[in-house]
């Protein structure tokens, strides 16, 4: 397998413009999703240059009824601070992503435990799964929760789109998302109710996948400045870079 990079994370847009300076990509059928429609720069920007693009992009975006603009940076490469000072003056949310890979027989085996219990998404707990996402979607606003009800449905037709669940003692605890590739694996949304936290429930989800899927790579993105991370760490995931981004929502 070549060198896995963030060219390898899954995202639904589709490229509406390209140069030299990047490449940007929407999707009509999923205008509030901000992963789906962002702007990847293929080389860190001047600041001159990054205004430019923003107002390109916001403009684009305020014509599609759009309230967000969102830039992806090239991987291994810190913004100049010039470019911080920018984000923060200009009130973009700016973070860096780090990329994980792990082989699933190389994944720490975590024991059974009668209290959880693990299980692909069906019709007879849809309704359990979709309540449970609603709980995330709702923070990034209503109209934007009520979006992403038709994106998980037609995820849960796709082949391609695992949905799966936990029970804490036949309580809904926590879900996590899987994208097959052709050889990988990619873990997304991996989510666990606070008040079932420390119980070992992200480690089984996570064992879950890694026992449905040991002929692939697994791969992930976390926030490099967020808890997680290290549980990934002390799991033997192998770090592969990082990668910044900036948001900013109109509101």
């Amino acid at each position: 397998m070549c060198e896995i990079s963030f060219d390898h994370i899954y995202h639904a847009g589709e490229v509406v413009a390209q140069s030299d300076l990047y490449v940007h990509y929407q999707n009509k059928d999923k205008l509030l999703h901000y992963d789906s429609n962002f702007l990847q720069f293929l080389r860190m920007p001047s600041l001159e240059e990054f205004k430019q693009t923003a107002g390109y992009l916001r403009n684009f975006h305020a014509r599609h009824g759009q309230h967000h603009v969102k830039f992806t940076f090239p991987q291994n490469i810190k913004p100049t601070e010039e470019l911080i000072q920018h984000f923060i003056e200009d009130n973009y949310n700016y973070r860096y992503l780090e990329l994980f890979t792990i082989k699933p027989k190389e994944f720490p085996y975590v024991e059974k435990d009668s209290n959880i219990s693990i299980q692909f998404v069906t019709e007879n707990d849809y309704m359990d799964y979709l309540n449970l996402k609603s709980q995330q979607d709702v923070l990034f606003g209503s109209e934007f929760a009520k979006a992403q009800r038709d994106v998980y449905r037609q995820d849960f037709q796709n082949t391609n789109k695992w949905q799966i669940v936990s029970y804490f003692r036949g309580n809904i605890s926590g879900c996590v998302d899987v994208i097959i590739g052709k050889s990988t694996a990619e873990i997304d949304n991996l989510f666990v109710l606070e008040e079932y936290r420390k119980q070992g429930i992200g480690s089984r989800l996570q064992q879950f996948v890694m026992n449905q899927c040991s002929d692939k790579l697994v791969i992930l993105v976390a926030d490099g400045e967020d808890t997680p991370r290290e549980m990934y760490i002390k799991q033997r995931y192998c770090y592969r870079g990082f990668r910044y981004e900036a948001q900013k929502v109109y509101l």
